[in-house]
């Protein structure tokens, strides 16, 4: 277990924790007896600018290790020891959906975001997002999270994912090639970092409909400055989803 230096609080005189914090190595373990409980580490993160610190360093990334094990060793396997963003934005976005406000990046219905209790990424879904030229990057995808029954709207499904190494990928290449511009005023609600649309930048792939079974004209996605993607899509009756997918398949 490695622990890196500790770090004195910065906060009032009247902090408490002037008197002297628990070690870095006992809020380690006590946190690994948690089983790394985001709600109890969103807590402590709550107490002051050491605490905060401890937990973006070491207990968000040890969530994210134990929540996706093999997801995360891939997004570090280019010798990086740090994801795009950082571990609390990744953790958030592993847990979290976002939803979408009326008017907002979506501009279509309020749907409140909302913890989920597990997600499944797919690094070979994620390639169903990509266009040809760019199929060597690495992208995990969720499934989408439904929200049924919303009147005009029909069904809808919020996906969510992470680019590995954005920074250097072919997507984000392509985007700044073609000279994409930012969203003006939303921003990614993992990060707060701006926002690519893929539907302005003509790089969204009729797979990725296949893929989620959803109509093939209602379905938008953005990915962030640091690699983080948000979407949403209107799915296909039962049935019909059904046979999307035996026909991607074929």
């Amino acid at each position: 277990m490695i622990i890196t230096k500790q770090y004195r609080c910065i906060h009032s005189a009247s902090c408490k924790c002037t008197k002297g914090h628990l070690s870095e190595e006992i809020i380690f373990l006590v946190f690994q007896q948690l089983n790394w409980n985001p709600k109890s580490i969103a807590t402590l993160s709550c107490v002051c600018k050491w605490f905060d610190d401890l937990a973006k360093r070491v207990l968000w990334k040890e969530f994210c290790k134990t929540r996706a094990p093999k997801m995360m060793l891939d997004l570090q396997s280019s010798g990086s020891h740090s994801v795009d963003g950082n571990w609390r934005a990744l953790g958030k976005l592993l847990i979290y959906c976002s939803g979408c406000n009326k008017g907002g990046l979506f501009n279509s219905i309020h749907i409140p975001g909302h913890f989920v209790y597990r997600t499944r990424f797919s690094r070979t879904s994620g390639k169903s997002f990509l266009l040809p030229q760019c199929r060597t990057d690495v992208l995990y995808v969720s499934d989408p999270c439904e929200h049924l029954d919303q009147g005009d709207e029909g069904d809808i499904g919020f996906f969510r994912g992470i680019f590995k190494s954005f920074a250097s990928s072919k997507v984000r290449k392509m985007l700044i090639k073609r000279e994409a511009q930012l969203h003006p005023t939303e921003v990614c609600p993992y990060c707060k970092a701006k926002l690519w649309s893929m539907l302005q930048a003509k790089m969204m792939p009729a797979s990725a409909s296949c893929r989620l079974g959803a109509y093939e004209d209602a379905i938008e996605y953005y990915v962030c400055l640091n690699g983080h993607v948000l979407g949403i899509c209107t799915l296909l009756p039962l049935s019909d989803s059904e046979e999307a997918s035996d026909h991607s398949d074929a």
